[in-house]
């Protein structure tokens, strides 16, 4: 699996396939294999890159605190490699709650190398003074008790309670996928969520495809907000998943490889 270099740090990524490239971008508290199930199915009919954010997996932490435009940053020359390497002209971005807000800023600068992308529990709003509160209380919490302490206390709220009744492995499972993360990358990924600008403009004037995939029971993007940024794109598709809290990629993984499957299907077939 190869890395990159971005700004003296090594950048991590998995990449299998072949056609038309996609790259899922996964979220707060994990790394790319929280996309194992998707990535086992999609490889085989797509170019499907699943980087580590710096800081998380196997890539290194960026100095200084960061952006979400920085996060960007890294998204856009992993694309320019693998665009060139693979003699392509335009990729499909899938991101998982965090992944999502970085997605929306690269569309703010490079919509053009974008021929569709998807939201899987994710939020083009910027943070209410809630919702800020809620993260400054949580960089407190990991500075006093650390990183680990801070998963195994919000993780747990990430799955619905039918996930956590039928599975109770799920959360455990989570947990170590995330239990090598340091305090320091938590912390700048909660500092740059905390500052990250409303996107909900680029909803409304991206012309191509987006997928919106929603949990009925996620605490952490209420039902209530997506929705109302469903309403904003002129070209969606919209999936709900009854059993699903945050993590629906695992809560329900075969209707999400489902889901992903035919929106990248038919996005890369409309291009």
């Amino acid at each position: 699996m190869p890395y990159l270099d971005f700004r003296n740090k090594k950048i991590y990524y998995r990449i299998e396939g072949e056609g038309s490239p996609v790259i899922l971008l996964h979220g707060f508290g994990e790394h790319g294999g929280i996309w194992k199930h998707q990535f086992e199915l999609l490889k085989e009919s797509f170019l499907v890159i699943v980087p580590d954010l710096p800081g998380s997996g196997q890539s290194e932490l960026l100095d200084g605190d960061c952006s979400m435009e920085d996060y960007a940053e890294v998204l856009k020359a992993i694309a320019d490699k693998e665009l060139s390497e693979n003699n392509a002209q335009s990729i499909s971005l899938i991101g998982h709650s965090m992944g999502g807000y970085i997605i929306l800023a690269f569309l703010k600068k490079y919509e053009s190398l974008v021929n569709s992308f998807g939201l899987f529990h994710s939020s083009a709003f910027a943070d209410n003074a809630e919702k800020i509160s809620t993260r400054e209380k949580g960089i407190e919490f990991i500075l006093k008790n650390g990183a680990l302490k801070y998963l195994e206390t919000t993780v747990p709220n990430l799955f619905s309670e039918q996930s956590k009744r039928e599975n109770p492995q799920i959360v455990k499972d989570l947990i170590q996928v995330a239990c090598n993360l340091s305090a320091n990358s938590l912390i700048q990924y909660m500092r740059a969520m905390i500052t990250r600008e409303d996107t909900t403009h680029i909803l409304k004037t991206f012309e191509k495809p987006i997928l919106f995939i929603i949990g009925i029971h996620d605490n952490a993007v209420p039902l209530d907000t997506s929705l109302t940024q469903c309403h904003l794109s002129p070209v969606n598709t919209v999936h709900f998943l009854q059993k699903s809290g945050h993590v629906g990629m695992w809560e329900e993984k075969e209707l999400c490889n489902k889901y992903l499957y035919n929106f990248l299907n038919s996005s890369a077939y409309s291009t």
